[in-house]
């Protein structure tokens, strides 16, 4: 395999990194942990001490926090100086959004703004509609939305029937149309309206003003959880859009919307980050004060085995988020050269990752789900209590693995998505997976040390990809054009991928950590349990997988490959989950 820098959109399947290529959080400067600092200050200060208000449906407080924030620069952290905000790197905006995670459903009304809300006019804006809004929504003056999703419209967008029609004399668009789902809808000042101009069978977008005639917002809904954020429905009667406000060309809307989408799922991988956090932390400060038979619980084994399982899941998502930030900020730079635009330099390295940001979308909200489920539990009785943040934290998690898609749809885009971009020729997905294929007989057992401990490490995520690619190949062989429809087959492939992808992501941080430390050897306890468990997973999917289309002699022939390339040396993963919990015991917080 050849040693890339910076990989193409699920090119990690056939290729090898370099561990000096990737970003790891460990190499934050000191001005992105100041403003990551002055995000989780403002959190302690202007936002936990409301929570309990802020939950009661407040919209007037939520909108007085969020101008608040404005006002300290917090949402103009991915602005361009030239209209009022900081210009930063995608790296400090993937900080922002993991610091600002913990913020319960303000973080949802925040990052609603900051990212929905603002950016398909920052990206897709002409000069003249960039001029009039991004200095108000950068600096919190301007509230924003996104009016995409319909009563009948949810996961299949296009089908939506709100209808924009050219007014007699050429100055506006009449929209007629009903919208639901809308976060920040009681109290936005602008919001990105998709609509059908006419008959087109795609998607035109507008900036739409909250004040505009004929445009009535709905009662905010009762939900599970972020209680705090404003979702309502919008409707829209005869409400008058002046042309100027079309939003890019005449059906570049759904086009605007997938963007925006891989968008939304990439920073959603780092939001959860930070409620995951708050979550360990209440967990390990509970567990260390909570005592049963006279001593704290901390002490259990069962106990620790919960605290280290939360540590881990968590750090092997922060190492991939951070992975595919700086590939992302790299591919900018590239493009933003190219055409001079940093806007459509940005939404197109975005969207580029659109694998990646599927998968960070996934592994991170099944992540948070895990963490604020365990955290609860550890809390036992006291967690099921509205006194305590876990219990919040757990009915706010769970939304996210329905935001920005369905968790299924996007698993159902992650392997679609890659096999598409190897059609297309980003790199040779399928002319390998038919060599490996092909040699079948010769693939002999794994499992067996390495030169080195990372070259170990390396040789099973390795054989981890052959295996993916010799399902991909057997799954197109007997399927063709009709796999997209085998939706277990490619769910059962895409899970294969989303534990590799982050098993490599976390053997190459802790290999570089190891240039950069002294003593990693808790790290290499996270990375031996997480790669004991991914294999017994991966190799789960591969069977599942190969037993669901292939039968007889080819059956037992691959089931065989699959058992073979999913082998790893055993791990003593009940001393290895201790130490990982003693160290978090120690700190009282998360400081991995």
């Amino acid at each position: 395999m050849e040693d890339i820098k910076n990989l193409k959109s699920g090119e990690f399947l056939v290729a090898e990194t370099n561990p000096e290529s990737i970003f790891i959080p460990e190499e934050f400067s000191e001005e992105q942990r100041m403003i990551a600092q002055t995000c989780q200050d403002f959190l302690n200060t202007e936002v936990y001490p409301k929570m309990t208000e802020l939950e009661k449906g407040n919209r007037e407080l939520m909108k007085e926090v969020l101008k608040k924030a404005g006002a300290l620069g917090l949402m103009g952290i991915s602005i361009p100086e030239e209209y009022g905000g900081f210009g930063q790197s995608f790296v400090t905006q993937m900080l922002v959004a993991e610091t600002t995670g913990a913020g319960y459903s303000f973080s949802v009304a925040f990052m609603a703004h900051c990212g929905i809300g603002t950016l398909p006019i920052l990206y897709y804006g002409n000069k003249y509609q960039r001029d009039k809004y991004i200095p108000g929504l950068a600096s919190g003056e301007l509230i924003g939305s996104y009016c995409l999703t319909e009563p009948g419209a949810g996961s299949d967008a296009n089908s939506g029937k709100t209808n924009a029609r050219l007014s007699d004399d050429g100055k506006f668009y009449i929209l007629n149309g009903q919208k639901m789902w809308i976060t920040n809808a009681g109290f936005a000042d602008t919001q990105v309206v998709f609509a059908k101009i006419d008959n087109d069978r795609v998607l035109s977008a507008f900036i739409v003003e909250s004040a505009s005639p004929g445009l009535v917002i709905g009662p905010d809904e009762h939900k599970m959880g972020i209680k705090g954020s404003s979702t309502a429905q919008i409707y829209y009667n005869d409400v008058k859009v002046p042309v100027e406000n079309l939003l890019g060309k005449r059906g570049e809307g759904f086009r605007i919307a997938l963007s925006i989408l891989h968008m939304g799922r990439i920073k959603l991988g780092a939001n959860v980050l930070g409620a995951a956090k708050k979550a360990i932390n209440d967990s390990v400060k509970y567990a260390s004060e909570r005592k049963q038979f006279g001593v704290f619980i901390s002490t259990f084994g069962a106990i620790k085995h919960k605290l280290a399982e939360q540590v881990i899941r968590l750090f092997a998502c922060e190492s991939a988020v951070y992975r595919v930030s700086r590939d992302i900020d790299d591919l900018i730079t590239r493009l933003k050269s190219d055409s001079g635009d940093t806007g459509r330099a940005t939404i197109e390295a975005i969207s580029h990752y659109a694998v990646e940001a599927a998968i960070l979308k996934v592994v991170g909200s099944e992540m948070l789900d895990f963490v604020a489920d365990e955290a609860v539990q550890i809390h036992g009785g006291m967690g099921y209590s509205a006194e305590m943040d876990v219990e919040r934290n757990y009915r706010d998690s769970r939304i996210n693995r329905i935001f920005e898609g369905t968790n299924e749809i996007n698993r159902l885009l992650v392997a679609d998505t890659a096999m598409k971009r190897a059609m297309k020729g980003d790199f040779d997905l399928f002319g390998k997976a038919a060599e490996l294929y092909e040699n079948l007989n010769k693939i002999t057992e794994t499992g067996i040390p390495g030169e080195s401990y990372f070259e170990e490490k390396s040789g099973y995520i390795s054989a981890f990809k052959k295996l993916i690619l010799i399902c991909v190949h057997v799954a197109v062989k007997k399927f063709g054009k009709s796999l997209v429809s085998e939706q277990e087959v490619m769910i059962n492939i895409t899970n294969m991928m989303m534990e590799t992808y982050l098993s490599e992501s976390l053997a190459l941080r802790i290999q570089k950590l190891n240039s950069l430390r002294d003593n990693i050897s808790v790290y290499r306890d996270i990375l031996d349990v997480n790669l004991y468990d991914a294999s017994h997973s991966i190799r789960k999917s591969a069977f599942d997988a190969i037993s669901s289309f292939v039968q007889g002699d080819e059956a037992e022939q691959l089931l065989k490959a699959a058992d073979i390339l999913t082998r790893v040396n055993g791990v003593n993963v009940k001393d290895a989950r201790r130490r990982i919990a003693d160290k978090l015991i120690e700190d009282n917080c998360y400081k991995f």
